[in-house]
């Protein structure tokens, strides 16, 4: 069977490595430190991202990366963001075109603004289309127990794109697939940023009608900011679009939906931060989002408000009152326009 390699051991990398093992494919766990690995081996579960979900005793666990690839005809990258192009530098000795890579990342690098797959691409020494990125409403803690899930997988080639859904597919992990790389990528990175403004509504104590507005208006962002990069916009009111946003913004296991509640019960980012034990993507996201749509010149007032929040300190009451008095306008420009008489 096809042999994988999962490079990250967070709680995303650990669920689908029990996930794949499970399904019986050979899978290697690269870990960044010998503690880790040795307390993974010692509990026969990843205690301090996933506890409570035993690994199969056939998972190999690694910190040598070279030992990790070796073999490897699929490389799954599971770190954090802001770590892609790192461990990619890393890991490009030891990788081919006839390997199938996917990126599992979800965010957007800082100072370059490239997509996670842009990243993985800049840093290979080859040119490849075995090249896929996996995104959808995913919780880590849902998917190690085996609770029903799906997920998209989007690649360039459809042939590519098949091929990783038989491998990832599963009775209780459904996998579709979509052309769409750019779309599926951004409705996963900006999604958190969204979360983020949940989380700030919630720990303002208000209510339904609050988060209601923030994911409707979110998407709307997403959709705008992503089509101009060159998305469809029907894949935001999929899985990767529609579907993440709702389960990041709702669920207590969404880490940036923590985050922001912290954020609006007083809390500074810094604090937060420090608190957290975990990366919280949409904090460098909410930066990186915020200076896409200035380079494109694209109207992100929720992102913006955020943005404030968490980089310029400003009071979350404010922010919230500066959103809701902004100038009138139509929900949908497109279509309004549609109606010539209106």
């Amino acid at each position: 069977m096809t042999q994988i390699a999962v490079l990250g051991a967070g709680s995303w990398g650990t669920a689908l490595t029990v996930l794949l093992s499970t399904k019986g494919y050979p899978v290697k766990l690269w870990v960044r430190s010998q503690a880790t690995l040795d307390a993974i081996q010692a509990a026969g579960q990843n205690e301090q991202y996933l506890p409570g979900v035993m690994l199969p005793p056939a998972v190999k666990i690694t910190s040598n990366l070279e030992e990790a690839l070796s073999g490897a005809e699929l490389v799954v990258v599971v770190t954090p963001s802001h770590g892609v192009r790192e461990i990619i530098k890393r890991a490009a000795p030891y990788l081919d075109e006839d390997k199938y890579i996917v990126s599992a990342s979800k965010g957007i690098e800082v100072d370059s603004l490239l997509r996670m797959t842009e990243v993985i691409t800049a840093e290979l020494p080859f040119q490849t289309e075995r090249l896929a990125v996996l995104s959808g409403p995913n919780h880590a803690e849902e998917v190690g127990r085996g609770m029903p899930t799906t997920t998209v997988i989007a690649a360039g080639k459809k042939a590519v794109a098949d091929h990783l859904q038989d491998i990832f597919m599963t009775p209780t992990f459904r996998v579709y697939t979509n052309p769409d790389v750019v779309g599926v990528e951004m409705g996963g990175a900006l999604k958190n940023i969204i979360a983020l403004g949940t989380g700030i509504a919630d720990g303002l104590n208000f209510g339904d009608n609050s988060k209601a507005a923030l994911m409707t208006r979110g998407l709307a962002e997403i959709t705008r900011i992503g089509t101009v990069m060159g998305a469809r916009p029907l894949t935001f009111a999929g899985l990767s679009g529609l579907g993440d946003l709702v389960v990041t913004c709702t669920s207590m296991h969404s880490r940036n939906r923590r985050a922001g509640i912290e954020l609006g019960r007083g809390k500074k980012m810094a604090e937060v931060t420090a608190g957290t034990g975990m990366v919280v993507e949409g904090i460098r996201t909410t930066r990186a989002a915020y200076a896409l749509a200035r380079k494109y010149g694209v109207e992100m007032p929720i992102t913006e408000q955020i943005y404030k929040i968490l980089y310029e300190e400003k009071n979350p009451h404010v922010a919230v009152v500066d959103l809701m008095l902004r100038g009138k306008t139509h929900e949908t420009e497109e279509i309004v326009t549609g109606f010539v008489d209106w």
